[in-house]
């Protein structure tokens, strides 16, 4: 699914209720990580729940896989995923999270610390494609 999808995706929801489950259906369909990655190498710090994201680097792409202890948690990391996997280092550094945020609704709807935990992940994502 890409981000224009999602996006109309979540405008078919008339209740933060009604989306809020469709974070969590989200989160339900997150790529397995490998336990072996649970660990504190790959853990993202600022987040209330434990939140791991590991990159791997293919043909000029990176590909993260993310994993939490939080149910909602994991849908936020499914739908950052969905904005950044597999674009090249340069398409992230470009990419204006803020402004999709908004389209879907999260930065209002979510409470303060879920918001800080979502950016912290969307600043690992920046360090890896700065370190690509």
């Amino acid at each position: 699914m890409d981000i224009e999808e999602l996006i109309d995706n979540f405008s078919f929801f008339e209740s933060w209720e009604e989306k809020y489950q469709y974070v969590i259906d989200l989160g339900r369909q997150l790529e397995p990580m490998p336990d072996a990655f649970k660990t504190d190498e790959w853990k993202v710090k600022g987040c209330q729940s434990q939140v791991w994201l590991t990159p791997s680097f293919h043909n000029g792409v990176i590909h993260f896989v993310g994993d939490s202890d939080a149910i909602l948690v994991k849908g936020i990391i499914a739908i950052v995923l969905m904005i950044y996997n597999d674009k090249s280092a340069e398409e992230i550094k470009t990419i204006d999270v803020a402004k999709i945020f908004a389209k879907l609704g999260l930065e209002e709807n979510l409470t303060p610390s879920r918001r800080n935990g979502m950016m912290s992940m969307v600043c690992k994502i920046r360090e890896y494609a700065d370190a690509a």
